[in-house]
């Protein structure tokens, strides 16, 4: 019994490093991403981008 601990152990192991670096490497692809991206002016924040303070025309809908 001993030894199929070691190897459930050793596979649980493995497949939690490949996770961590299935992980780094979305990360890295996120920061590339996000340094290649440039939507707006300098300094305005992208959430607010376009947004018209006041009324609002009416939609038909």
């Amino acid at each position: 019994m001993a030894g199929q601990t070691t190897f459930r152990k050793r596979d649980k192991e493995r497949a939690r490093q490949e996770r961590q670096k299935a992980k780094e490497v979305d990360r890295k692809a996120r920061k590339e991403e996000r340094a290649k991206r440039t939507d707006g002016a300098p300094g305005e924040d992208p959430d607010i981008a376009g947004i018209v303070p006041g009324p609002q025309p009416i939609s038909e809908g």
